[in-house]
């Protein structure tokens, strides 16, 4: 069975993430039923399908309308009538085993022989489930992220009898769906993201339970220091306490104290007013940025690059689907892998040995994959290889970039979790794509964001971990943008604001949908732009625009932006790639020497006085006489032909 096959998908389960599932499902394309087991759930579980759907269209997120949408889907009580005629079923009943099995066995009844069963567990075994069926190999964990409609992540789980052709039917299903698949190749407990994401709400429980900490030390310390979204306090509280603690029942480890006594306490977070901070009738988070001092947050990451260590080395999953897992399913700003590469696996192995001999326990026992990598010398960046090889071509973690056989380098910032924000980590990849490309084949670059956003702007709380000395190194990052010998075009679709924006100053050219917005909102944070931005926005649009942009922090519509001639073009949504494409083909068509020579003589002569910036077009003008593409486009002309310059 192929994605091509599967036209109709069955939802067992109405709830938060059964309605979810449905809804990415319809917005795929796929005729979608929702099953609950009343008619109150199923009628419920619509309602919270049609109210998002509405809500993405008048934001623009969807292609369809919301009723086009809404029309594909419906409800039923009836299991039989759910799945007939499905190709595919998707359970996201309660999380008990003994739940799921009894409703596989029912589904294998009644389902279609060729029907793919799919199980949105966290964690449950896939194989245990598919002993209930007569078609294990049809089997597989497919665990979407809460909310799933937001969540860009699944985790596509193999059962041991699974087959290769379920597992790739149910990748290309992900991607026809618009999510990111990781492959999980063994069902172990936990899968991937959970593995390696619930030590960094537990160690620090066990440091506050060591009196080593407190609640506002740890999560300031993880924020500002580390630049992690959320505190491990914070996040434990935003998940449920009873989640992470759950997890635990069925695994190596035990809880820590503090999260037991939450638990028995019926103290869970937020959705009981009362976690480690309180929410009914307190103000929520107390931590800020002067309690960042004195937290040890090497004994935090230490335990989730061990767990990530140990999924690699028991061939659970690549380190790139770790990290991948861990960015679009924790939204950490870095994978562990690469932060592990980093620091250096010979310190993180010293600090685990470390904690090992202190306390004895067993979560601080090396992983042995971890040991073999720093024995044979694999210890990151600093020696050219870890859990990535960063000898030859960069394993950029942030960057999609290709250079196709016209000499266009294209760029996509690939963070769609951050809606293409820019960490130091991402800058630094832009300068490293284009320090590292071979100048002479490339004819143009084209700046582009993955999902349906161009960059948000610059992540700013990762920035605040950095010294000031090392924030300037923005800038350099951008000015390698603007001093590329080639010409360069932003294409922005969606949000280019911050640092995002700046970055597209820098480019020779900018295109836009006319459903992008462009903004400086630095000022609304008590910044102001760091990248270029007050210089190049002020010699792009002048200085009362740019004075207005920069003191309201406003966006504005692309249209606007276009009369203010910050944008070359804004382009309805269905005219932008073949607007874009004319661009890209005349330039990387054109003589790269001349192009070379238009931009230098463009770029510097904004700088210099009239008399000057003459002088240098005429001395350009002179030198690209002599050239091989002046007598091509010479010949070209006098015989009425396209030029072929070399």
């Amino acid at each position: 069975m192929t994605v091509d096959t599967i036209d109709r998908v069955a939802v067992l389960g109405a709830g938060s993430m059964g309605h979810g599932i449905a809804e990415v499902a319809a917005i795929g394309g796929y005729d979608v039923v929702v099953r609950d087991l009343e008619d109150e759930l199923v009628e419920d579980g619509l309602e919270q399908i049609e109210w998002s759907l509405g809500k993405l269209a008048e934001k623009g997120r969807i292609d369809e309308s919301a009723e086009d949408v809404f029309a594909r889907v419906e409800g039923t009580t009836d299991l039989e009538a759910a799945v007939e005629d499905a190709d595919l079923v998707i359970e996201a009943v309660p999380e008990r085993m003994s739940i799921k099995k009894d409703t596989f066995a029912e589904v294998d009844e009644y389902a279609p022989d060729h029907a793919i069963l799919a199980s949105n567990t966290s964690g449950l075994s896939i194989t245990e489930m598919a002993t209930a069926t007569d078609r294990p190999e049809q089997v597989v964990g497919t665990h979407y992220f809460n909310p799933p409609i937001r969540m860009d992540l699944i985790e596509v789980v193999h059962g041991e009898e699974t087959s290769e052709e379920t597992i790739e039917t149910m990748h290309e299903y992900a991607d026809s769906v618009g999510k990111t698949a990781i492959d999980v190749k063994k069902d172990v407990h936990g899968f991937v993201v959970n593995n390696v994401l619930v030590p960094f709400m537990e160690e620090p429980a066990w440091m506050l339970e060591e009196g080593l900490t407190t609640i506002e030390e740890a999560d300031a310390a993880m924020v500002y220091q580390r630049g992690y979204p959320m505190g491990p306090f914070e996040l434990s509280d935003y998940s449920g306490i009873d989640i992470g603690y759950h997890f635990r029942e069925d695994s190596r480890y035990e809880a820590p104290p503090p999260i037991e006594r939450k638990v028995e306490n019926d103290d869970l977070g937020r959705k009981t007013g009362t976690g480690f901070y309180e929410y009914e009738d307190g103000e929520g988070t107390t931590y800020d940025f002067h309690d960042r001092e004195g937290f040890d947050t090497l004994r935090v990451e230490v335990r989730m690059i061990n767990e990530a260590a140990r999924l690699i080395g028991e061939g659970v999953a690549t380190a790139e689907d770790v990290d991948l897992g861990i960015r679009l399913g924790g939204r950490f700003p870095i994978g562990v892998c690469r932060l592990a590469d980093q620091i250096g696996l010979d310190v993180v192995l010293e600090k685990l040995r470390s904690l090992h001999e202190e306390y004895g326990e067993q979560r601080y026992e090396p992983a042995d994959h971890l040991v073999e990598l720093v024995e044979a010398g694999k210890t990151g960046e600093d020696a050219g290889i870890g859990f990535y090889d960063y000898h030859g071509q960069w394993p950029y973690q942030f960057l999609n970039v290709d250079l196709d056989d016209r000499g266009v380098l294209s760029i996509e910032f690939d963070r769609p979790e951050r809606l293409n924000a820019f960490s130091e980590e991402m800058f630094a990849e832009v300068q490293r794509a284009l320090e590292d490309a071979p100048v002479e084949d490339v004819s143009c670059v084209v700046f582009s964001g993955a999902g349906d956003q161009f960059s948000a702007g610059a992540d700013i709380t990762g920035f605040l971990t950095n010294a000031p000395t090392e924030i300037m190194d923005v800038e350099e990052s951008i000015e390698t943008v603007h001093e590329f010998p080639r010409p360069t075009i932003a294409k922005i679709d969606g949000f280019c604001l911050g640092g995002g924006l700046e970055l597209s100053l820098a480019c020779d050219l900018r295109i836009a949908s006319e459903r992008s917005t462009l903004g400086s909102p630095e000022i609304d944070l008590g910044l102001i732009p760091g990248g270029g931005g007050t210089q190049r926005l002020t010699r792009i649009v002048g200085e009362t625009r740019a004075k207005e942009l920069v003191f309201r922090g406003n966006h504005v519509s692309a249209e606007r932006a276009a009369d203010w001639g910050l944008l070359n073009r804004a382009v309805p949504g269905d005219e932008f790639e073949d607007v874009v494409g004319e661009f890209v083909d005349d330039i990387a068509t054109g003589p790269k020497t001349a192009l070379k020579v238009a931009k230098k003589v463009i770029n510097e002569g904004q700088n210099a006085s009239l008399e000057a910036g003459l002088a240098m077009e005429s001395q350009g003008f002179g030198l690209l006489t002599t050239t091989d593409d002046v007598i091509e486009g010479v010949d070209a002309f006098r015989n009425d032909r396209e030029p072929e310059f070399k």
